[in-house]
């Protein structure tokens, strides 16, 4: 037979019950301190929730300006190869944005009132 002073929180007023009814009790707390852990962090964190949702706008967004751009730039690439290739481009721009004439035109400007 053991002696009691041995072990004490085992065979004492405690109990065995008790010990582990405490062990018990200190995991609960444990595992609500990591739930209410996680869950600040979810909601109230760096990368929270919320900034999912904005950060998911705002490349929904990027990704129309992207396109947009791409669009933007297949018609400048046209436009490039067009002056390259094509006198008739240069000289219509010339003629409309700059008023440019050819040698020989005779320039007749007509004022309305």
């Amino acid at each position: 037979m053991r002696e009691e002073r041995y072990f004490p929180i085992w065979t004492g007023k405690y109990g065995v019950h008790r010990v582990v009814d405490m062990g018990m009790k200190l995991l609960q707390i444990l595992l609500m301190a990591l739930f209410a852990g996680t869950q600040y962090a979810l909601w109230f964190g760096d990368k929270n929730v919320f900034d999912l949702y904005r950060l998911k706008e705002v490349t929904a967004q990027t990704r129309l300006n992207n396109a947009e751009l791409e669009q933007r730039t297949q018609r400048l690439i046209a436009e490039v190869i067009d002056l390259k290739e094509s006198g008739e481009t240069l000289e219509t721009i010339a003629r409309s944005e700059l008023g440019l004439i050819k040698e020989g035109e005779i320039f007749y400007q007509v004022i309305e009132y």
